[in-house]
């Protein structure tokens, strides 16, 4: 894996993909009849740098953050994990709203990606 920063979440988001190829390659042996995918998956890191609200923070960007959050999400708009922290002074609760829109948008659009790569 080849990343600078978000490698938990890049993890995450390829290991569907992967997942998904397998699973594959098992109906094509005739081990599997149907995918057992309930719904695809993707994770994204979020941030507050210098008071912005940033997705997707490389290194550097994650160094300098006041908050700093993974959340993985479903195709669905369900949540799998939400995992925050405070890098400095604690945030609000407007804060967080405003970073799960941004996360919200950004697995959206990697789920996106999965779907037009994979296929049906």
């Amino acid at each position: 894996l080849q990343a600078d920063g978000g490698t938990r979440t890049a993890a995450i988001t390829g290991a569907y993909v992967a997942v998904v190829l397998a699973l594959r390659r098992l109906i094509g042996q005739g081990l599997l009849k149907k995918l057992p995918i309930v719904a695809p998956v993707a994770a994204v890191s979020v941030g507050v740098i210098d008071g912005v609200p940033c997705l997707d923070l490389d290194y550097r960007e994650d160094s300098r953050a006041g908050v700093d959050c993974n959340v993985v999400m479903t195709g669905k708009g369900d949540y799998v994990e939400v995992q925050g922290t405070a890098e400095g002074m604690p945030f609000d609760h407007a804060t967080l709203l405003q970073l799960l829109d941004l996360a919200t948008e950004g697995c959206r659009d990697l789920i996106a990606i999965q779907h037009r790569t994979l296929g049906p």
